[in-house]
């Protein structure tokens, strides 16, 4: 495993490693999830440069089009919790309670 490789998935395992410690507030959660989404658009984007194949050339920007939409669904989420419960606590929040 190159330097590389091992730099991008100790990055993405951080990703998910702070999402689940940090589970207190949803600007957190979010943090954790965009640097996961930004370690898969660095994995996709050396591996599409290193295999050649032209099919997977387009995979890195789509990836980083559904992080966009990922980012702002996020966002639209944080803003609409902080105006319903007056804070992004997520413990405050529950599925039961729509």
């Amino acid at each position: 495993m190159t330097p590389m490789h091992f730099t991008l998935n100790s990055t993405f395992m951080l990703g998910i490693t702070g999402m689940s410690i940090q589970r207190t507030h949803l600007v957190s959660v979010l943090l954790c999830i965009e640097g996961m989404m930004l370690a898969l658009f660095m994995m996709i984007s050396t591996f599409s440069i290193n295999l050649h194949n032209p099919s997977i050339t387009s995979s890195p920007i789509m990836l980083l089009a559904f992080s966009a939409c990922e980012a702002s669904t996020g966002l639209a989420l944080l803003v609409a919790t902080s105006r319903t419960h007056g804070n992004d606590h997520l413990h405050n929040l529950s599925i039961l309670q729509c």
